[in-house]
């Protein structure tokens, strides 16, 4: 677990000063363990979001083929292991229509309920609606920005996921802003200095 210094630091720091700080743990390049391509936030201002990932996967173009109850279930078993787990913690949605995404997962009514599970933010290579409405100090960093939920509900809970390149396994250590995000190596976390913003 972090502890209360660490979290500050890495939050008063930037994503591409942590990839920068890894490195130097490292003791060389080709740390590649983050997003790749343009993402948009829903508060560019905002700090980073830290954490631990609680993983899921959603889908949208379609219905979901299940019975309604089994479709039930999961979402519920999906918004029990949000509730749960070390924290800080941020969701991190793999939505598996990338890259024809349509439906929103994330917007003001998800928000407020993941932002009451005391996560400190999401991250999805899915949709986000609601700019403007979604609440501050619960960033959301995505692929693109859409009108519908379409025929959005969860597949997976807790499985590696992929966004934008960059695989999460539940409980990774995540660093994330408006530059994209990053796994942070457990070793690191030991090894690193105080990372410079140069």
């Amino acid at each position: 677990m972090m502890d209360d210094t660490l979290v500050s630091l890495l939050r008063s720091v930037d994503t591409p000063t942590v990839c920068n700080a890894i490195e130097v743990a490292q003791g060389r390049r080709g740390f590649d363990a983050f997003t790749r391509g343009t993402m948009i936030c829903s508060a560019p201002q905002a700090g980073a979001i830290v954490g631990y990932a609680r993983t899921a996967k959603i889908a949208a173009v379609t219905p979901p083929a299940e019975e309604p109850a089994v479709v039930k279930e999961r979402r519920m078993a999906y918004y029990r292991h949000m509730s749960m787990g070390p924290r800080p913690a941020l969701a991190v949605i793999e939505d598996i229509d990338f890259p024809d995404v349509v439906g929103a997962f994330w917007g003001e009514i998800n928000a407020t309920v993941h932002r009451g599970f005391g996560l400190a933010g999401a991250l999805t290579n899915g949709v986000v609606r609601d700019l403007g409405t979604i609440p501050a100090d619960f960033p959301i960093i995505a692929g693109s920005i859409g009108p519908s939920h379409a025929f959005v509900h969860v597949r997976e809970v807790g499985t590696e996921v992929s966004v934008f390149g960059m695989k999460v396994r539940d409980g990774d250590l995540v660093h994330a802003d408006r530059h994209g995000a990053v796994v942070i190596p457990r070793q690191s976390c030991r090894r690193s200095p105080a990372p410079s913003t140069n």
